[in-house]
């Protein structure tokens, strides 16, 4: 599993653009889908809330790539 670090220095970051931000998705409109359909793993769960907030160690997994949040 491919761990990557994404450093914010907001007190959150919405899901869609997390997925955007990281690369898994080249744009919004494509995070959205895959979050949609449920692609998306938050924390270990499924989540469909593209407008999740995403705090500093929350983490987001799309297939082999776990993508974490870090609050500066």
């Amino acid at each position: 599993m491919q761990k990557e670090i994404i450093n914010i220095n907001e007190e959150f970051i919405r899901l869609d653009n997390l997925i955007k931000f990281a690369g898994i998705a080249p744009t919004g409109g494509q995070a959205k889908f895959l979050i949609q359909n449920g692609e998306i793993k938050v924390n270990g769960e499924i989540c469909t809330m593209r407008g999740k907030k995403m705090r500093d160690g929350d983490t987001a997994q799309f297939e082999n790539r776990v993508i974490e949040v870090k609050a500066d």
